[in-house]
Parts: C-alpha cells; sequence; structure tokens
C-alpha cells in the first residue's frame, strides 16, 4: 500500500498538471496568484463551462475564447513550451470581462464587502492582512487560496447570509475536514450558485507533497441547488458518485479527476444536459452501458484508469466531439464507435489495442493518436494445460442439446458441450473406447457449496462415470458470468467432500461462439482424474501462506495496504494462513446507518490450519476508513469488531486489544484468527446494528417478473433478477410476452431459497419436483438467471375469467398458507416478498381461451352543433402529439397509473402508445355527456400545443359546414342557416377556413 501511495502521489502530481490547464478552462478564477505553482504538459482541452443556453453578453465573449482556445490547442501541439503565466493572463483577462458584465447585471442589497470587511474578522484561517473584498465580490467567494480558508464561510453565513445567497461561484479547498463539514453544511442554502469547485491539491506539506483532499461525500440536500451548471471535485477521496449530482436538472460540466472512483452508478444517464465529463485519474474497470443517454455529452476524459472495455452503448453518444482514453488496459474498440459521426478527437494511446476497427475509417474528419499501443501483434496466446501442438490433430466432437452421452478413445477427444463447456482428452488418457456422459444440473443446494461472500458463475455440470480414473489429466472448462473485483475458481464436489481445484482462465474458441458476432465465452479450466461433479464460484481473491517458527509476512494482493506480520516463535509448528479482504462500500453502510459520518475499513477474514492460538501476537496492518487520518482520527470514536463467521454475531474489542494509528494505517495485535472489521463512528458502535449492516450488505436488490405469452395466455414465465438488469431483460422479452410491471425492491441472499405461490383461482399444470401444491421453488443465484415457465389453469369448477395473483416467499415450501396471510399480504406474514397479478380469459365450449382482440373504438367524438372528430382525424392527430403524450394524457384527465401502464406495455413504440393514450381517453367519453371535442382542444392548449388545438377547430369547422351543405340539400336550409351564422359568431376561424 505505500509502494503504492507514492505511485498515486506521482501520478497525482502529474494530472496536477493538466487539472490546472482545465481549470483555467472550465472556472472562471479569480484574479490573483494560485497558492501553487503548476506547469502546462497537457495537448488536451476542455470545453468552457458556459453551456449555448445561457442568455446575456457571454455569448460574445465564450465564443470568442472558444476559438482563441482551440488556436492555442494547434499551437501547443507543435510546441508544448508555452508560458503557463501568459496562459493565465489570458484566462484571467476573459473571468475579468465576465465578471464586470455579471456585476453589472446583479445587485444584492446586503451589506457591501468592503464595509463588512471591518467588521468581520477572518483571522485565523486568514492572514491579518487579508480583507474580505479580497475573496468576496457580489457573485464571487474564492477561499482555495489560504489552508483551511472553507472555515470561513460557516462565519460568513452567520454574519452576511443575505450576500452570501446572491453567490454564483464558489472555490472551496477540501485539505481540512473539520473547516470542510462546516462549509458543506451551508452549501444548500446558496441556491443562487453555479459554479462550485471543491478540490484538494491547493497546498503543500513541508516535503513538497500536494495534499490530497478530505471530500468523500456530498450531502443529498445539495440536490436542491438547481442552478449548478459546474462541478469540480478534482483530486478529492470520492469512491462512489454522489447521489446529489445526478439531480441536478442543467449540470453542465462535471470533473471528478483524480478521486477513488471504482464503479460509476446505473443511473449516470439522468445528467441528460451533461456536455463535458472528466474521469481521469481514477481506477474504473468498466463503464455503465446507461452512459450512452448522455446525448449532449461533447467531451468524455476517462484516461488514467484501469478500463478493458468500452460498453457497445457509447455509440449511442452522437453529440460526442472528443473521447480522451490514453493510460488505460483496453484491448478492443466497439464497432459502435463508427455511429459517432461528431467524433472529431480520438486520444487512445497507452492501451493493448492490437487493431483499429474499420468502422472508424469512416470518419474523415477524426484524428486519432494511437501511440504506445501494440498495433499489428498477434495477441499472447491463452495458457493452455496441453499445448496447442499436441492437441492439433486431436478429434472434435459437437454434441446436441439431446445428446447426453459420448464416446473417447485412446486418441483423445475435444468435446464441445451446449451452452460454451469444452472437455479436453488428450491423447492416452484411457487404454479403450469408453462411453462417457454429461448432464447439467439444476442449481439446487445439493449440488451447490457457498461459502460466505460466494457467488455462484455457472449451472452445476456432472460428469459421469465417476469411478472411471484417467491415465493423463483431463482438462475440464465450465463457461461463466464475470465477476468484476474477485477471484474465479472451480469447485469439485466428490460425492461427499467439496474441494477447490487451481483453475485457469481463458477464452473460448471463437468459431464455437453461440452467438453471430459475439464474444467467445470466458472458461474456468481446471484438470481432473476422475469425473465427479463441477461448479464455477467467484470469491474475494484469496492469499495464503505458511508460517514456520521463522515467522514470515503475508500481504494482500487485492489492498497492499492489509499485511500480516508473524512474528518469530509465534508458532511451533508449521500453519497454512488465508487471508480475504472484502471491499465494503462506506455510502451504502452510512445509508444503512443512517448516519452519514460514519466510515469503515476493508473487512478482513483471517483463518488458519491447524486452528488453535498463537504463542506471540500478530500484527495486523489495515488501511483507516476513508476519510479518516492519523492526524483528524478520534481515536474516541475508532472500534475495531470481531466477527464470528459461525454465529453471525459482532463484538466490540476495542477495549481488548492493543490499538494504534499511523497517518493512514490502524495497527491492532491479535492471537486468534476470525473476522475483523474497523469501524469510524462518532456515535456509539452497537454490536447489533454492526450485524444487520452486515447481513444487509450481503443481500442484493431483486425484483420479480411474471410475463404471459402472447401466442398462449396459459403459458407463463417466472423469473427473479437483480434489479439492475431488469429493465434490459423486461425490453429483451417484450416481443413475445405481456405482463404487469415489474415487482417493488425486495432483498434476497446469494444461495437464498424462495417460492412463488399461484393463488385465487389459479392451478399450475406441472408435475415437477421443484412444485408442492401449486407452490414453485426457486434458489436465487444473482449471476443464473432464475427463470422458469409453466402452464396454469383455472381452478376445479371455473369457468368465467380468472382475476388471480402470483405472490413470492422467502423460506421451505409450506404445507399450507396462514389464513391471515392470504387475506392480507403484508400482515403477519414476515416471509411473504411480493405479488402480482395474473389473469385468465373465460373458456369456450371447445375449452379454449376467448382471447379478446383489441380494437379502437369506432370514434365519432362530438355532436352536430358542437363539431365532431372521427376516427381518421385522431389518428392524425396522434402523429404529432410526439413526446407530449404523458403532459397531455394528465389534462385530459387520465389516471397516473393508467398512464404508467401504458408506458411499460408500448416502452419501444411511441406510435403504439400515444394512439393508446388517445384511445382510452375517447372510450371514457362515451358516456361523458356533451363537449368532448372542447375538451380535446383545452387539454391541447393546456399543454402547451396551441398548433394541434388549432388543427382540431379547422376539422370541427369543416364538420360544420359539411353539415350545413346537407341540411340545404334535404330542404332544411331554413333551419340550418341560423345553425350555421350562430356557429360561425361563436368561432371565426370556420370563416377562414370555409374561404380557403
Amino acid at each position: 500500500m505505500e509502494k503504492n501511495d507514492e505511485e498515486d502521489n506521482t501520478n497525482d502530481e502529474d494530472g496536477a498538471n493538466n487539472l490546472n490547464l482545465r481549470a483555467c478552462r472550465l472556472e472562471e478564477e479569480h484574479g490573483g496568484t494560485t497558492p501553487a505553482p503548476f506547469k502546462i504538459t497537457s495537448r488536451r482541452e476542455a470545453p468552457d463551462i458556459l453551456d449555448n443556453d445561457w442568455e446575456g453578453p457571454y455569448n460574445e465573449q465564450v465564443e470568442s475564447v472558444r476559438t482563441t482556445g482551440e488556436q492555442r490547442h494547434r499551437d501547443e501541439r507543435d510546441d508544448l513550451s508555452v508560458s503557463p503565466f501568459s496562459f493565465m493572463d489570458t484566462c484571467n483577462s476573459f473571468i475579468s470581462s465576465l465578471s464586470s458584465t455579471n456585476t453589472s447585471t446583479h445587485h444584492h442589497s446586503g451589506v457591501s464587502s468592503s464595509s463588512s470587511s471591518s467588521v468581520l474578522c477572518l483571522t485565523p484561517p486568514l492572514p491579518p492582512t487579508v480583507e474580505l473584498s479580497a475573496v468576496l465580490t457580489h457573485t464571487r467567494l474564492t477561499l482555495d487560496v489560504y489552508r483551511s480558508g472553507a472555515s470561513v464561510l460557516p462565519r460568513l453565513w452567520g454574519s452576511i447570509p443575505e450576500h452570501l445567497r446572491g453567490i454564483q461561484y464558489l472555490k472551496l479547498g477540501s485539505e481540512d475536514k473539520t473547516a470542510l463539514d462546516g462549509a458543506l453544511d451551508v452549501l444548500p442554502h446558496l441556491k443562487a450558485l453555479r459554479s462550485l469547485a471543491i478540490r484538494g491539491h491547493r497546498f503543500y506539506d513541508s516535503q513538497g507533497t500536494p495534499l490530497l483532499g478530505l471530500l468523500t461525500t456530498l450531502p443529498t440536500s445539495l440536490s436542491s441547488l438547481s442552478l449548478l451548471v459546474h462541478v469540480d471535485l478534482s483530486f478529492n477521496q470520492l469512491s462512489i458518485l454522489p447521489s446529489c449530482l445526478l439531480s441536478l436538472p442543467v449540470l453542465s460540466a462535471l470533473l471528478l479527476c483524480y478521486n477513488r472512483l471504482l464503479v460509476l452508478p446505473p443511473d449516470i444517464g439522468h445528467l441528460s444536459t451533461l456536455t463535458y465529463l472528466s474521469l481521469s485519474g481514477n481506477k474504473l474497470v468498466s463503464l455503465p452501458a446507461s452512459l450512452g443517454d448522455l446525448k449532449k455529452l461533447q467531451s468524455l476524459d476517462v484516461s488514467d484508469n484501469l478500463l478493458e472495455e468500452l460498453p457497445n452503448e457509447i455509440g449511442s453518444l452522437g453529440g460526442l466531439v472528443t473521447l480522451e482514453l490514453p493510460h488505460n488496459k483496453l484491448k478492443w474498440l466497439p464497432e459502435t464507435l463508427g455511429c459517432l459521426h461528431s467524433l472529431r478527437a480520438l486520444i487512445i494511446f497507452s492501451n493493448d489495442l492490437r487493431l483499429i476497427p474499420p468502422c472508424l475509417s469512416k470518419l474523415p474528419l477524426l484524428k486519432m493518436d494511437v501511440r504506445d499501443n501494440p498495433l499489428g501483434r498477434l495477441p499472447t496466446p491463452p495458457p493452455l494445460l496441453p499445448t496447442p501442438n499436441a492437441t492439433a490433430n486431436i478429434p472434435e466432437s459437437h454434441l446436441l442439446f439431446n445428446q447426453h452421452s459420448f464416446s473417447v478413445t485412446s486418441a483423445g477427444c475435444h468435446v464441445f458441450l451446449p451452452g460454451g463447456a469444452e472437455l479436453l482428452f488428450p491423447p492416452g488418457c484411457l487404454h479403450k473406447p469408453t462411453t462417457l456422459e454429461w448432464v447439467e444440473r439444476r442449481p439446487q443446494r445439493k449440488w451447490v457449496l457457498l461459502e460466505e461472500h460466494d457467488i455462484l458463475l455457472s449451472h452445476p455440470l456432472e460428469l459421469r462415470p465417476h469411478g472411471v480414473t484417467f491415465l493423463k489429466p483431463v482438462e475440464v472448462c465450465l463457461p461463466h458470468h464475470r465477476k468484476k473485483g474477485r477471484e474465479v475458481v472451480v469447485r469439485k464436489y466428490d460425492g461427499k467432500f467439496w474441494s477447490t481445484l487451481p483453475t485457469v482462465l481463458k477464452k473460448g474458441i471463437e468459431r464455437q461462439c453461440i452467438q453471430p458476432y459475439g464474444r467467445p465465452a470466458r472458461l474456468a479450466c481446471c484438470s481432473v482424474n476422475q469425473f465427479s461433479w463441477f461448479i464455477v464460484v467467484a470469491r474475494p481473491a484469496t492469499d495464503s501462506c505458511s508460517v514456520t517458527p521463522a515467522g514470515a509476512l503475508l500481504v494482500s494482493s487485492t489492498d497492499p495496504g492489509v499485511k500480516l506480520h508473524f512474528p518469530p516463535d509465534s508458532t511451533s509448528q508449521t500453519r497454512a494462513i488465508t487471508l480475504q479482504v472484502v471491499q465494503v462500500s462506506v455510502a451504502e453502510v452510512q445509508v444503512l446507518c443512517g448516519d452519514p459520518q460514519v466510515s469503515v475499513s476493508p473487512l478482513l477474514c483471517l483463518s488458519q490450519t491447524p486452528s488453535m492460538h498463537f504463542l506471540q501476537p500478530i500484527k495486523v496492518q489495515v488501511p483507516l476508513p476513508p476519510g479518516v487520518t492519523g492526524h483528524t482520527v478520534d481515536m474516541s470514536c475508532l472500534y475495531l469488531l470481531h466477527g464470528d463467521p459461525t454465529a453471525q454475531t459482532w463484538t466490540d474489542i476495542t477495549s481488548q486489544v492493543s490499538l494504534s494509528v499511523t497517518h493512514l494505517y490502524a495497527i491492532f495485535y491479535i492471537k486468534h484468527f476470525s473476522w475483523y472489521w474497523l469501524w469510524y463512528r462518532t456515535q456509539s458502535c452497537v454490536s447489533g446494528m454492526v450485524r444487520k449492516v452486515y447481513q444487509k450488505l450481503k443481500q442484493f436488490k431483486v425484483q420479480f417478473l411474471v410475463l404471459q405469452r402472447k401466442t398462449d395466455v396459459s403459458q407463463v414465465l417466472l423469473q427473479c433478477l437483480p434489479t439492475n438488469k431488469v429493465e434490459d431483460r423486461v425490453q429483451s422479452l417484450s416481443e413475445q410476452y405481456n405482463g404487469p410491471q415489474p415487482s417493488d425492491l425486495c432483498d434476497l441472499l446469494e444461495g437464498e431459497q424462495f417460492f412463488a405461490g399461484f393463488e385465487r383461482g389459479l392451478d399450475i399444470c406441472t408435475d415437477r419436483p421443484d412444485c408442492v401444491g401449486g407452490r414453485l421453488c426457486f434458489v436465487f443465484y444473482s449471476s443464473l438467471k432464475n427463470l422458469k415457465e409453466v402452464y396454469i389453469s383455472p381452478a376445479q369448477g371455473l369457468q368465467g375469467p380468472v382475476r388471480g395473483q402470483v405472490s413470492f416467499y422467502r423460506g421451505e415450501i409450506p404445507s399450507h398458507l396462514p389464513e391471515e396471510v392470504l387475506r392480507k399480504r403484508k400482515g403477519l406474514d414476515s416471509q411473504w416478498l411480493a405479488t402480482l397479478p395474473l389473469s385468465l380469459p373465460a373458456l369456450n365450449s371447445e375449452n379454449k381461451y376467448i382471447m379478446e382482440e383489441f380494437q379502437h373504438p369506432p370514434l365519432n367524438l362530438g355532436d352536430p352543433e358542437s363539431g365532431y372528430v372521427t376516427e381518421a382525424n385522431l389518428l392524425s392527430i396522434s402523429l404529432q402529439i410526439g413526446q407530449d403524450w404523458r403532459i397531455i394524457g394528465i389534462n385530459l384527465g387520465l389516471k397516473y397509473q393508467e398512464l404508467d401502464r401504458i408506458q411499460f406495455k408500448y416502452r419501444d413504440n411511441l406510435g403504439a402508445l400515444v394512439l393508446d393514450m388517445l384511445f382510452l381517453w375517447a372510450r371514457g367519453q362515451t358516456n361523458a355527456g356533451p363537449g368532448a371535442v372542447s375538451r380535446l382542444t383545452a387539454a391541447m392548449i393546456e399543454s402547451g400545443r396551441r398548433d394541434i388545438a388549432d388543427e382540431i377547430e379547422d376539422i370541427v369547422c369543416l364538420g360544420r359546414q359539411k353539415y350545413s351543405e346537407s341540411l340545404r340539400r334535404v330542404g332544411l336550409e331554413a333551419e340550418g342557416q341560423p345553425l350555421c351564422e350562430s356557429q360561425q359568431e361563436r368561432n371565426p376561424r370556420c370563416v377562414q377556413v370555409a374561404d380557403t
């Protein structure tokens, strides 16, 4: 960890040079000297934070600076020795002009800074010579040029709150935790704020090392700052993206450079107004698919991360101009990049790219930087147990799903099983031809063994016969789902015991890929001498060593800051030591505890064989919880918890061990191995609360699906999925299935059993062994589909339509359901999870379901006097509504639940969605009395669609005119003439339409 920290600091110093250049463009700097020198080393340029929608005299100045910036960008590529001071002068002159313009249009009635400076005392933290006017103007407050300057903000808020309410630009340093916390409490009150910068690396220690910011999260109340356009949180300790940022409606520029981000939230696509996003210098391994929803994004910087691939959805960023991906681990680029027709700069140097996709050649204006990539080189072959030359002449056998047996001779064979599994029998592994069998089992508990923190990645594979012994090891390769940040291993069950086998990960053969243009399967391979049951499991990375009486040192491979020091004579015999480090989300712990100040370290799982106390105390080093350092820690708030994995209990042992801290680490001494967890909490740390938090952290947020096949309503699909997979799954099933919306969120553990009960007149038609009394048994595994399809029928004796339901319960399948559970689902039944409606139509004389075909009602809205709107008219109107359908439906009086149902049913077809909304309203007008057309016109006007309202009026007027003409033709002109005249008086547009 210490070595990595030094490397991180070096990277941060390089990144600081890049960020200073960006900060000059993205922030409106206050004139004056910066507290830390910088050098311009970046050749990349960020856009201005002022978006094109801002009104006022900004636009011309922004355009001139943008043009100047483009010219400077070209000059810097030719000559990197640009003077930083001349560049800062240019930025400051631009910002000064903006400030003067902004000051002339914004006046505040509070106390002026000059008058307040004589009253307010800002020392400390500011120097005695600094007056208030030096840091505060009418719209700008700059507090990052002095150490602990953030502590001034609460003081100013207590003295001149009216003046601070008009602040639009605020800059804070984050090197002082106490000062920062006080400033964060004030921020939600600054409603006029448009630009916020809370950055580290503003000051240096005595050794010349920049001080890292201590910001770890933001209060949720910051979502009320609805005018924020620019946010810079660079050089801090953010491990997750603060949720409050996702609620800012006009956020245009977001900088999160050089933090500790591991993943981005799946709902980052909510930032629909974002045009510039910088994530450089983090630890991102992948990007979420929802990134493709940022349709206005023009510049994306994800340099200096750990990216191995890009999502295909990145091709949806139609407005993207600059994409920066240097210093990652990219091995390939998606073909969807060819859809980025606005892309002008693609910076991908220092990756592992061996091929540039041909689709990029279709972008003639694109400029690429592909330096330091192994382009054209052959990929490094994956490690194989038998060498390629030895397997070149081995025959292949490709089995189908209904082929569960195969024959292997002494010549060997490469067997490809359905689903992607492979078996490699080397020559000479058998003396004579032998018939072997394979069976893919359902992941029931008797075929699966999961240890604490394990996740199942494959279905159990049984290879038979079990008693056959091979003369040479046979390679068994099982396909598995990818699980980031975990170690993938193969486990074997011999009928009595489970064992973990040495595992090699590799990719399958491309020609065996099941899906067209798909990637080869990920395989977990092991070598065995006998057949048995096999599964693939993801577990926290395991480090092990042997400890002798001479002592040893064990360092975690996933977190080098975790170390175990075994002194000499700590044991009298050799012991096998195992260490697992489980990373814990601090944000989740804070939510579960209801305490935004709580912070936790990684969870340590220690074990040994044989299990006995050590003779000497073992020194354990673990990183301090995020946001806590040796200078800021309050030892009375630091708790060391001991966990018992068998009893699932936690005990506070802080007073029983020797616990000390350094600047970055906590150190304690123990003689017994178990689980250890370091907490930092200002309130008392209750063991029962820690146990509940731990149990909640292990659970997955899931939703249930109950869908009926469109062509056969008696065929029902039931599935349980983690909530982040539900939307894609529903979309893929929408063409073949109908059903209610997914259930509300529920919590399930990996490997937890639950069951589905068909109730209120529904029976299940199946003889499956996992079905008891109409209740279907499931076992939840987060990486598997948890999917079953069954046939249902009305209960015996029911002939009419059935409005039933499917309820999901946790636990074992009961012999009966309590009566109170049937009456009220959430009442006394603690096992209840969710209930979804499920209906069956009536049966006809041939015992077939009577399917009601959806027919649009014949429309004849209106009356002769007020006018008609026909079905053809309504179809024409629906083509013009577009995205305004929901507000129009609300103004027509439709319920929110009805609109949600329509949106879920036609989520991929806007035209059908609008049409269904209109006809749903029209069906309700049959008994609503006269005036339907006028209500439709008023709803269009109220929804801001005056153009459609005018068209409806034109249609009605033409209808009235035709009605009058028909009266004349049948000899009722005397009666029809006054009617027409009165109609024209009510609506002059009738006259205009008739003239045309």
